[in-house]
């Protein structure tokens, strides 16, 4: 006689006696979407941001969750999941695209929430070809440039990349030294940027380099341009299921055409960045929320000393632990956006908010970890992508520090930075 396990396939013979069933480990079911709002602050959303959030979520589960461990896994970049999500409109991170319907920041915030509950290498196919590059041209393109390249960067038929961060200057990027020199017909321009997203994958990107004018300008750049190098960043332990590239710019020409008007100065990429740093934000409550309910399913069906770890009291109280600093971050990023739709929200509070939104992510992630034991390191789990992918945003849009910069330079009125 022979006793199958379904959680790991193993076969054992049985020579003598029962096989002790009780060895076999149970299938954890702990995807579910538990719908988790303790304060009840998503209750009165409109139904155009609910309808969004309900296709994110749909999608989540039915397309992202069931494949996204083997993708992360092999650092293979799903590029079909961009073409899904602009065929859904979740990828325009609130930008307005004439023919498309509208979409609120609170929209765009909680697709942004609900695609990280999934995934947040797929998340940051939101933040990178809609949050940046999209908004770059929407906010400084010219009217010719927006027609040409709006429709096909929002519903995901074009790639997009936002290259801004060089090798040599990450937090100090108002310090590039990329440059871009006049010569007949537009422009020749020359450095090198690194972790740029979707910038080995074809497309356009939107380089951002210093004029003759000592001002920081953007530049509409095909990536197969003559003198364009873009290598995949390998060996990264975080957001693996997309590509960042390192860029190498060798006299590569723009015509006149595809230099953005509206970019004039550095304070124009400040704008874009102060609407994603936001929603990296929303982000981080959707890598938490995905921590919290993985570990409350996971406490709910593991057994340990002959009861449910959730019988546990230290348990429920770690489990209380997280959800209330969850609630802490929802809070936050609901009035932010409240105050981005008000065109209220300054620097300091969207620092505050990538602040305080991925440094408590961090702490459920961690809690949540552990909690699991030795399952928690698994990516059958869950809890161990999304762990290692808040590092990334932990970083990304500005480290902890630099928010905590501008956020102190607004209490004090000194910059300790610039």
């Amino acid at each position: 006689m022979t006793t199958t396990s379904p959680a790991t396939g193993f076969t054992a013979a049985e020579p003598a006696g029962q096989f002790p069933v009780g060895t076999i480990e149970p299938d954890y079911v702990l995807t579910e979407a538990l719908g988790t709002d303790p304060a009840t602050v998503f209750a009165d959303i409109s139904g155009a941001d609910r309808s969004y959030w309900e296709r994110a979520r749909h999608f989540v589960q039915n397309e992202v969750l069931p494949a996204i461990d083997g993708y992360w896994e092999r650092a293979e970049y799903p590029m079909h999941l961009v073409s899904r999500l602009g065929e859904l409109d979740l990828l325009r991170d609130g930008v307005q695209v004439d023919g498309f319907a509208p979409m609120s920041r609170t929209a765009a915030g909680l697709v942004t929430m609900e695609i990280s509950r999934g995934d947040g290498s797929v998340a940051t196919m939101i933040a990178v070809q809609g949050g940046l590059a999209l908004r770059s041209i929407a906010e400084c393109g010219s009217a010719e440039q927006k027609k040409r390249w709006l429709p096909g960067i929002a519903d995901g038929k074009e790639f997009a990349a936002f290259a801004l961060t060089e090798p040599t200057h990450g937090s100090d990027a108002v310090a590039l030294e990329s440059t871009a020199t006049r010569t007949a017909g537009g422009f020749l321009l020359n450095g090198e940027k690194k972790w740029i997203g979707n910038g080995s994958v074809g497309g356009v990107s939107v380089v951002w380099a210093r004029g003759e004018d000592g001002q920081v300008h953007g530049y509409l750049v095909p990536q197969d341009s003559p003198g364009y190098t873009a290598t995949t960043i390998e060996g990264k332990l975080a957001l693996r299921a997309i590509w960042q590239a390192h860029i190498r710019l060798e006299n590569v020409f723009v015509p006149h055409g595809n230099v953005l008007p509206g970019a004039r100065s550095f304070k124009d990429t400040a704008r874009v960045l102060l609407a994603t740093r936001l929603g990296v934000a929303w982000s981080a409550v959707g890598h938490a929320t995905a921590c919290y309910e993985t570990a409350v399913q996971y406490a709910k069906q593991r057994q340990q000393f002959g009861r449910p770890l959730a019988a546990s009291q230290i348990v429920q109280e770690r489990l209380a632990r997280m959800l209330s600093e969850l609630a802490t971050m929802q809070l936050m990023v609901v009035q932010m956006s409240r105050l981005d739709e008000e065109g209220a929200l300054t620097p300091e509070q969207a620092s505050l908010a990538k602040y305080t939104c991925t440094r408590t992510a961090r702490s459920i992630a961690s809690n949540a970890r552990d909690l699991l034991g030795g399952n928690g390191i698994l990516l059958a789990n869950r809890v161990a992508r999304h762990l290692a992918d808040i590092e990334a945003i932990h970083t990304y849009e500005g480290t902890e520090t630099m928010q905590a910069l501008i956020i102190a330079r607004g209490i004090t009125g000194i910059s300790a930075f610039a």
